[in-house]
């Protein structure tokens, strides 16, 4: 009986790599570092506004350099506009809170529920001559209740945010007009309150960098720190993420959906109705139109979400990211106006606050498509 030869490992050759089906191993070429630099851009939102910021700062200086602006594109003219910083990113942080509780969540209403908070602290604080501490805390009730609304809406009875923000901005925007009169409150004790907003030296360095509103220290600093401990260090927070990313695994794993997603709604109304007093302190009256005026501050507020990595599908967002999109709005705008003086760039402003969410969106979309993820 004849038994069969074992062959050698020279005659057998290499085992075949990878699928049984084919011999051959597919090496992937090693990816180009510019390809890797746009995939970190794309990736990493907070290094791509870094980036930009960089960018509108070299570009606006050489303008102003060659002469080309109306006046002085300088570090007071930056550090003067963060007056303009401290309402659009603590409205971009109240974004950030609802739409990424998911569900198309949004809230069109901020812009209104600071009028009407505003005209609050106005009675309270400027006609009743209550205490400063009282008159806060009634117009941080006011506003709670009034996002509050908004919660029970989305929530509980199952509107489109869409729908119901509009509804109640409207609502509010009305509301506040007919309390007030349709004029400003003024009082004494409101005109002495815009010293809360006067430029001020920053601590420790003295006058070795230019003036920076007080708000900046008083008003944004504090809210970024509650709002990016709420959201990373809390339960609270990981049940907004959670139900934000998949609403009805939330369901499932018993979250607590529509009371989370209701409390959404209701801190963006306290942090509306922070932006109103700063507001007040910022114009020295409590003005019924102070956060609709013109193109308002709940569109401005959305942009600087979305730019700042807020995935409109909801379960993503971070706080530095609305922070940096803050800046470069404001400083953006503040160097079209030197760009293009007058009316033609007050119109020029909002080309680029369209523009800028267009390029947010695409931006958005395409970091989700290729790499899967913000």
């Amino acid at each position: 009986m004849t038994t069969p030869t074992q062959k050698t490992p020279a005659q057998t050759g290499p085992e075949p790599v990878g699928d049984a089906t084919t011999a051959t191993h597919v090496v992937e070429r090693p990816r180009s570092w510019w390809s890797r630099a746009v995939q970190a851009l794309l990736t990493q939102r907070i290094v791509l506004l870094a980036v930009l910021i960089v960018v509108l700062l070299v570009v606006m200086t050489i303008l102003d350099a060659a002469g080309q602006l109306s006046g002085s594109y300088n570090a007071d003219y930056l550090a003067a506009s963060l007056i303009s910083a401290v309402p659009l990113a603590l409205l971009g942080l109240a974004q950030l809170i609802v739409i990424t509780s998911g569900r198309g969540g949004i809230d069109l209403s901020v812009g209104s529920i600071v009028s009407l908070t505003g005209i609050v602290f106005g009675y309270t604080y400027g006609v009743m001559q209550l205490p400063l501490i009282v008159a806060i805390l009634i117009t941080i009730v006011a506003g709670a209740i009034a996002g509050g609304v908004n919660g029970i809406l989305v929530s509980y009875i199952g509107f489109p945010a869409l729908i119901s923000t509009l509804a109640t901005f409207y609502m509010y925007r009305s509301l506040a007009l007919v309390v007030s009169g349709q004029k400003p409150l003024n009082s004494p004790s409101i005109q002495d309150f815009y010293d809360a907003a006067r430029a001020v030296e920053i601590p420790v360095v003295g006058g070795a960098l230019p003036l920076v509103p007080l708000g900046v220290f008083t008003f944004l600093i504090p809210a970024v720190v509650v709002v990016w401990i709420a959201l990373t260090k809390t339960t609270w927070g990981r049940r907004v993420y959670a139900i934000g990313t998949n609403d009805t695994a939330a369901v499932w794993a018993g979250l607590g959906t529509r009371s989370t997603r209701a409390s959404a709604y209701v801190l963006s109304g306290v942090i509306s109705s922070v932006v109103a007093i700063y507001t007040v302190a910022q114009f020295a009256s409590a003005r019924p139109d102070a956060g609709t005026s013109g193109n308002g501050m709940a569109l401005p507020a959305i942009t600087i979400a979305v730019l700042g990595g807020v995935a409109i599908t909801g379960g993503i967002g971070r706080v530095a990211g609305v922070v940096l999109a803050a800046l470069l709005i404001v400083w953006l705008n503040a160097g079209i106006l030197l760009l293009v003086p007058g009316n033609e760039g007050t119109q020029m402003q909002l080309f680029a606050l369209g523009a800028v969410l267009i390029f947010a969106a695409l931006l958005n979309g395409l970091t989700k498509r290729k790499y899967g993820g913000i």
